[in-house]
């Protein structure tokens, strides 16, 4: 781990994407935003006018498709340029602009909608005869039929859209306060030596093998997390006091029934999800045990979760040498998808090293017409091995879907996205444990393994759990302090780690560091995913090439179909809760490997 951070100048160009595929320079933006917004007015001409004739209503829905198309990309490289620097006031100043650009769109399209759902479904049905091309949207009307009871006015939706700019202020001030001012202290490694926390470092130096040095980088995280405690609980609060006044505004009875119901998902699948996981805790508790034994410690802490079980190992993975891994991983998957993924190590979708300011985390983005962009922030370690092979499969979804779906269906929903990314870390691991023969390596990528599914199911679902009883809180006339905040978490902690695990009081401060609090009942998917992708990575290693082909159609179909009904073509049923129960199932075998083959 180098001990200087880089400052972005100083980052080698060919670790960073290419966002002047969008927009040569900055001036190029400038010129196409004040373009776009001379243009935003032309959706007036189409006010109340959409029931008039076929024609009418083809221009104003292609009309509408063309401006969201045009500030998809505005949007995309104000936000990813953000993102690479998020200290530059410039940027910052441009994605500012692009939100606003959103903001009048929306303003003026806020009438279409109302309209459409207006129309009586046999005038509607002859405007489709009439005029083939509106055909296209039949999937769309269809969605927006089954939305009707949650649709509003004219008048009411435009004030909505005009709300949705302020609706946003508390996640955005959340993304400033966590990635450009909040510093962390530096800490002492073991050699004396001070090295600088940051947002990249700190799982990394978690997962160190000096216990001292975890210990001391999970206090002054979280110490420095509780001096900022009643800022964060004003902007969780205010983001979730922001999702109850939109679901309320449409008539929704809870802020998840508005966050589901926009992708048609039952509810009955969030509380299967945390009712079957909570079912098999003590495979979780059981997984604790051997983590204490292995680390032959009196008392396992929070702290030394991370940390790999397997001792006396060095595993460190370069950038070079994970492109090669994941490369030779997804070749079940065939030869068209590998050349895909390796187009994007020669093209530069990936912007490669952390630099001050930068975004935390990793993330797949782009948009229609632009390269599936992937942000990381390398630290040479099998876990972002694995973060790398994850976000190429969003990013590889997003390549097929875009180049097979027209830009109405050019994207997919949150639900299925988590599939074809966490799809294709079960094939690196099934890989790696096919081609490993170290033992201590293979034992590294067993525990890696159930690391990830903890982190990925129980941990993700018990953060389900959590944004359910903040949200109900708030709905039932509760405050939510940072206390409040604090206990409830702590609390959740507890019961899913068990009677093994000493949970340290700073633990409960962690709600303050997760930004996915801020995205509107989005964590339970990842759990949901998950399982999906195991089912679907085992049939496509057991049956080959039909499982292929099942697969590639469903990274092809974008939104162009229900979510539950893709997965279904694809091969599993996402609405009992066989898929949680398999990958449970998956979990405990893994778990018995490895304890056989630490015996032996």
């Amino acid at each position: 781990m180098s001990e200087k951070v880089l400052e972005r100048h100083e980052v080698p160009k060919e670790d960073t994407w290419d966002l002047e595929a969008i927009f040569s320079n900055d001036n190029e933006w400038e010129k196409s935003a004040e373009s776009l917004k001379s243009k935003l007015s032309e959706m007036d001409a189409f006010r109340g006018k959409l029931g008039d004739n076929a024609e009418t209503l083809y221009q104003a829905l292609r009309k509408q498709l063309e401006l969201e198309e045009q500030i998809g990309l505005l949007y995309t490289y104000a936000h990813m340029r953000h993102d690479q620097d998020t200290s530059n006031s410039f940027y910052a100043a441009l994605q500012d602009k692009a939100y606003g650009l959103v903001s009048l769109l929306n303003q003026k399209t806020a009438f279409v909608t109302p309209e459409l759902l207006a129309l009586e479904e046999t005038k509607l049905n002859a405007f489709i005869k009439e005029k083939k091309e509106l055909s296209l949207f039949a999937h769309m009307f269809d969605q927006l039929q089954k939305q009707k009871a949650h649709v509003l006015s004219n008048e009411e939706e435009e004030l909505l859209a005009r709300a949705k700019e302020v609706l946003n202020a508390s996640s955005q001030a959340f993304s400033a306060l966590n990635n450009a001012d909040i510093e962390f202290p530096s800490i002492q490694d073991k050699n004396g030596k001070d090295l600088q926390i940051t947002h990249g470092r700190f799982i990394s130096l978690l997962q160190g093998k000096d216990r001292t040095v975890r210990k001391k980088a999970f206090e002054a995280v979280y110490q420095t997390y509780n001096s900022y405690k009643n800022t964060f609980a004003a902007t969780l609060s205010g983001q979730v006091k922001g999702d109850i006044f939109t679901a309320q505004s449409r008539r929704y009875e809870s802020a998840r029934e508005a966050a589901l119901s926009s992708t048609h998902i039952p509810l009955a699948v969030y509380d299967q999800l945390i009712t079957t996981v909570e079912e098999h805790l003590p495979l979780l508790h059981r997984y604790v045990s051997l983590r204490k034994k292995c680390l032959d410690v009196e008392e396992l802490h929070m702290y030394d979760l991370y940390t790999p079980i397997v001792k006396d190992i060095e595993y460190q993975v370069t950038y070079e040498e994970a492109q090669k891994e994941v490369i030779a991983a997804v070749k079940p998957l065939g030869d068209e998808y590998v050349q895909k993924l390796k187009k994007g190590f020669e093209q530069r979708w990936v912007d490669v090293q952390e630099n001050k300011g930068k975004r935390s985390g990793a993330y797949s983005s782009g948009t229609y017409g632009t390269m599936p962009y992937i942000l990381m922030n390398w630290q040479d370690d099998v876990d972002n091995l694995f973060t790398l092979a994850h976000e190429f499969g969003h990013s590889l979804h997003s390549d097929y879907t875009r180049s097979t779906q027209p830009y109405l269906y050019g994207d997919y929903t949150i639900f299925v996205a988590e599939v074809a990314s966490t799809l294709n870390e079960a094939l690196l691991h099934h890989h790696l444990i096919q081609t490993l023969d170290d033992k201590q390596k293979k034992l590294y990528i067993l525990n890696y393994f159930l690391e990830g599914f903890r982190g990925t199911v129980f941990r993700q679902t018990m953060f389900a759990e959590f944004e359910q009883m903040i949200h109900e809180r708030s709905e039932s006339g509760e405050a939510l302090t940072a206390d409040d905040l604090t206990s409830m978490y702590y609390d959740l902690n507890v019961k899913y780690y068990g009677p093994d695990m000493v949970v340290d009081k700073e633990i409960g401060l962690e709600w303050a560091r997760i930004p996915h609090f801020y995205y509107n009942f989005y964590v339970f998917q990842y759990a949901t995913g998950y399982s999906a992708a195991q089912a679907l990575s085992k049939q496509i290693i057991e049956e080959g090439q039909p499982a292929v082909d099942r697969f590639i159609e469903f990274l092809k179909t974008g939104s162009s179909d229900y979510p539950i009904e893709m997965l279904k073509k694809a091969g599993v049923d996402m609405t009992t809760s066989q898929p949680v129960e398999q990958a449970m199932k998956l979990f405990e075998e893994t778990l018995k490997q490895m304890e056989e083959l630490m015996e032996s």
